[in-house]
């Protein structure tokens, strides 16, 4: 009887012929991870390569590129061939990679996601979401959720988060915000299909994701966590009880690559209890993700996990310990402010720099830190900024950035404190028209003065950290133009919008 597809993969998986020689799919390599072993025996093989991608392992790299970075990522940059198994249905070493992240992370599943935290929030929103259902979403999420309620046809209930106005930060949720939106939708009739929280923020901070976990499941409504800065949090004593698994999540999305060692782009979401479809889950990812994922990505992923399991209760004692002195030491420069909460918990390994003090904003302080120092920041605020530590960090780096801190403070002190930034509170808008509705209206270009009271047509997103200010559908406000004015006065640049000058908006008509 012929063998089925994934039959002739398992047996595949198993050995390889070449050349009359027989090779274990093991490879008899305990040194690598099993994603890691595949790919580098596969690389290895002297084969006539009749497969994509056409830079044929690299035979016709183009040299501007594999001048710069070698042949070896091309070599090992190989088509979904049998042996390295299908992401969408493993049999082989996905599925040995896949089950191993899922017992390090204390998942029920694990997925691997070539399309980044981005293509996990979406799967995830659309496999508790159809069509009408009500989202509970939390303001400051990630756009990628807003987008994923374009393809769910979901409707937000927006959970506007604790501000901080001195820092001009936004924060975490709290378990009343929560409470108190199951509660409005069950005075209208409604139940919400899914619970949407960001924890840890850009900025590190964590919400009590325990008690919200526990008052969605007493409501039979499962809790999906953006967790895409907290890949790292069930490593070390300090972190665990932020983890969004062990708090009770039934979803965890992470950006593995971004504390952890994957490749740019590589992230993985995991799955808890018996709430969510796995099935949806499943669908949904082969909706979003490409036909022709990355084994590089792949591999980055299993290494990553492999990287992390050699010391998991200790690996990040190093990280933290740097961290932590390097706050002591930023604290005692005048003028300079490490940011604390006594409401919410912070990821010990985001060092959050306030620089208002000195009379300059944080895109100010960060072009001297760049230019003169040669520290480059993951996010500048208006009056921040965010340097987040990780395992790679050593005690040098930390030495350049409290250097160029002090240089500032000498350099910029200031009487005059930085007063003149409008902090944004709330937005304040009313939502005319679904993000499903919204994307698929008519549209067309007001100026930007002439906006006020209109349908926003367009995403408008302040960057860094790419957290939406106005979302398709909601009412345009004098609120939101004025302080778009002023972010863009102060450096920050704004993606999403049609007209990057911010002269003319995109608008809804009828």
């Amino acid at each position: 009887m012929p063998w089925n597809k994934h039959e002739k993969m398992r047996h595949l998986y198993k050995k390889k012929h070449v050349n009359g020689n027989t090779v274990n799919s093991n490879f008899q390599d305990s040194e690598h991870p099993p994603l890691v072993r595949t790919l580098k025996a596969l690389a290895e093989q002297n084969v006539a390569g009749f497969h994509f991608p056409g830079h044929n392992r690299g035979r016709a790299a183009p040299s501007s590129l594999s001048s710069v970075i070698g042949l070896k990522p091309f070599i090992h940059d190989l088509s979904t061939i049998p042996e390295l198994d299908n992401l969408f249905a493993p049999k082989g070493p996905i599925l040995d990679a896949q089950k191993q992240a899922a017992k390090l992370f204390g998942a029920k599943e694990t997925w691997f996601l070539v399309g980044g935290t981005t293509c996990g929030i979406q799967a995830s929103i659309l496999a508790t979401c159809s069509p009408g259902d009500t989202l509970i979403i939390q303001r400051n999420s990630h756009k990628s959720a807003f987008s994923g309620m374009v393809l769910s046809g979901a409707i937000p209930k927006y959970i506007n988060p604790e501000y901080d106005f001195e820092w001009d930060i936004a924060g975490g949720i709290t378990t009343s915000q929560v409470e108190n939106a199951i509660k409005e939708l069950d005075i209208e009739g409604q139940k919400a299909s899914a619970v949407f929280i960001t924890s840890p923020t850009y900025h590190g901070i964590c919400s009590d994701l325990e008690a919200i976990s526990v008052l969605c499941h007493s409501h039979n409504i499962p809790l999906i966590v953006d967790e895409a800065h907290g890949a790292h949090l069930r490593f070390h004593k300090r972190l665990l009880h932020n983890s969004a698994l062990l708090q009770g999540a039934d979803i965890s999305i992470q950006s593995t690559h971004k504390v952890l060692g994957a490749l740019t782009q590589s992230s993985m979401l995991h799955l808890s209890g018996t709430i969510v479809d796995r099935e949806r889950i499943c669908k949904c990812l082969e909706t979003l993700q490409s036909t022709s994922p990355s084994y590089l990505l792949l591999a980055s992923l299993d290494a990553a996990r492999a990287q992390i399991s050699e010391q998991p209760e200790t690996i990040f004692n190093k990280p933290v310990e740097i961290a932590m002195e390097a706050k002591s030491l930023i604290d005692r420069i005048p003028g300079i402010r490490v940011l604390d909460s006594s409401t919410f918990e912070i990821d010990p390994l985001r060092i959050t720099v306030g620089v208002w003090k000195l009379g300059i904003s944080g895109f100010e302080a960060y072009g001297i830190l760049d230019k003169d120092f040669g520290v480059i920041a993951e996010l500048t605020g208006t009056r921040s900024i965010t340097f987040p530590v990780n395992l790679g960090t050593t005690r040098d780096d930390i030495i350049r950035l409290v250097s160029g801190l002090k240089h500032l403070s000498q350099r910029h002190n200031s009487t005059q404190v930085i007063n003149d930034i409008q902090p944004l509170t709330e937005t304040n808008t009313s939502m005319r028209l679904s993000p499903r509705d919204a994307f698929f209206a008519s549209k067309k270009k007001v100026r930007f003065e002439k906006s006020i009271g209109k349908v926003c047509g367009e995403l408008v997103c302040p960057y860094p950290p790419g957290i939406p200010l106005l979302m398709p559908g909601e009412v345009i406000t004098e609120e939101a133009l004025r302080y778009l004015i002023d972010l863009k006065s102060k450096g920050c640049f704004v993606i999403g919008v049609d007209d990057s000058t911010l002269s003319t908006m995109v608008v809804c008509y009828s």
